[in-house]
């Protein structure tokens, strides 16, 4: 008997729907648009808010690194180390990616986020609600127990929608960027009663075999 992918693959079967915001893990359907969005600008060149920059480069390059990630971290996925990437769409539209990871998350309950946004949808509210839909999940479907996070010093939007959504800050790391140069990291921790939630009903499918699959006990 064939079944279908999200049998075969338990995160396929995930859907996070938090108001107008849809979060589903990317499938190599959603690649092609994604790749486009990336392609099309996420910030400005002088600028790298990203811990590893993936969007230096030509198109080709960038869309190469963007498929390699994305089937890498799927390919790695097991309950001891995992990384789920989530499409964000709004009104069907493919806006971004919301991401979250773990190590040893049965035991640590931990998980730190990690997102992005094409630059025409940024400046809507969106990267507010995307990153507390994947936080409520967290909390309420798989029983974390702080989220974390970080943004270098100079990321002033990201570093706003964590002050809105309920971070804390949490000490500051010195790091490379690029590279080459120095560059100050502000760690970011988020506890579930400090989250602060959108008006907005939290809707999930496909929680029981994802859990199964990660590890968590019932």
């Amino acid at each position: 008997m064939i079944q279908p992918l999200e049998k075969l693959w338990p995160p396929f079967g995930l859907t996070i729907e938090y108001g107008p915001v849809t979060l589903s893990p990317v499938r190599d359907a959603d690649l092609p648009e994604l790749v486009a969005l990336a392609q099309s600008g996420i910030h400005p060149p002088d600028q790298m808010p990203f811990f590893v920059p993936w969007t230096v480069g030509t198109p080709d390059e960038v869309r190469l690194r963007f498929l390699q990630f994305h089937w890498a971290q799927r390919a790695a996925m097991t309950p001891a180390s995992w990384s789920l990437e989530t499409v964000v769409r709004v009104d069907g539209v493919a806006v971004g990616c919301q991401g979250v990871s773990a190590r040893d998350y049965p035991v640590t309950r931990t998980g730190e986020t990690g997102s992005w946004l094409g630059a025409e949808h940024q400046g809507r509210g969106i990267g507010t609600l995307m990153r507390q839909a994947i936080c409520a999940f967290m909390f309420d479907h798989l029983g974390a127990a702080e989220i974390t996070s970080g943004a270098f010093l100079d990321n002033s939007a990201s570093l706003a929608v964590s002050r809105k959504v309920g971070y804390r800050e949490n000490g500051v790391t010195r790091m490379t960027r690029r590279g080459e140069n120095l560059a100050l990291n502000q760690r970011l921790v988020l506890t579930p009663e400090d989250l602060n939630r959108a008006d907005h009903e939290l809707r999930v499918e496909g929680v029981r075999p994802l859990r199964a699959f990660l590890g968590l006990t019932a």
